[in-house]
C-alpha cells in the first residue's frame, strides 16, 4: 500500500477492523518510511455480467429492470416487500455467481420466472406472458399447466 503522505510503498498493518455488517475491511497504517498513519478501507467488488440482448446487442446490468419487471407482474397481489425483495436478491445473486462475463435475456428471465413461480402463481403468469410472448389462449392454458405440474411435483 503506497503511503498517502510520501509515497513509500512499505506500510505497516496495525489494526483490522470488520465493518459495514461484515461486507468491508477498515486497517490502520503506518508507514515504514515517515511513520505516519492512515485509514484504508477494504470491500468486495462485485461486477456483473453483461447482458446479451435477443438482437445480439449488449448493455450493462441493470437491477432496476428486473425490479421494474417483478414488480409489474407482481402488481396488486399478495406479496409482501419482504419476499418480493429476497426474490429479486436471489435473481441478482444467481447471476453473479454464474460467474460469466455475459448472461442471454433468455437465463435472467428463466431466473425471474423461477422465484416468480415461488411467489406468486398469477404473476408468473403475466410475467411469461409478455416474457414468452404468449400469441394465443393455447398458450397460457400450456403455461398454466406446466407451472401445476411442476408445484405438484415440488409439493410432494
Amino acid at each position: 500500500m503506497k503511503c498517502p503522505f510520501c509515497g513509500h510503498t512499505e506500510t505497516q498493518v496495525i489494526d483490522s477492523r470488520v465493518v459495514e455488517e461484515g461486507s468491508a475491511m477498515r486497517r490502520r497504517r503506518r508507514c515504514t518510511s515517515c511513520d505516519k498513519r492512515f485509514t484504508t478501507f477494504e470491500r468486495i467488488e462485485r461486477s456483473m455480467p453483461m447482458v446479451v440482448k435477443r438482437n445480439g446487442t449488449r448493455v450493462e446490468f441493470n437491477l432496476n429492470k428486473i425490479h421494474d419487471s417483478m414488480r409489474l407482474a407482481l402488481r396488486k397481489r399478495p406479496v409482501s416487500a419482504e419476499k418480493f425483495e429476497a426474490a429479486l436478491s436471489r435473481v441478482q445473486d444467481n447471476l453473479f455467481n454464474l460467474a460469466t462475463k455475459e448472461v442471454s435475456t433468455e437465463t435472467i428471465g428463466a431466473l425471474v420466472m423461477q422465484e416468480l413461480q415461488q411467489l406468486d402463481a398469477v404473476a408468473y403468469i403475466r410475467f411469461a406472458s409478455v416474457y414468452q410472448s404468449f400469441e394465443d389462449i393455447e398458450e397460457f392454458l400450456h403455461a398454466i399447466q406446466t407451472m401445476r405440474q411442476t408445484s405438484s411435483s415440488s409439493s410432494s
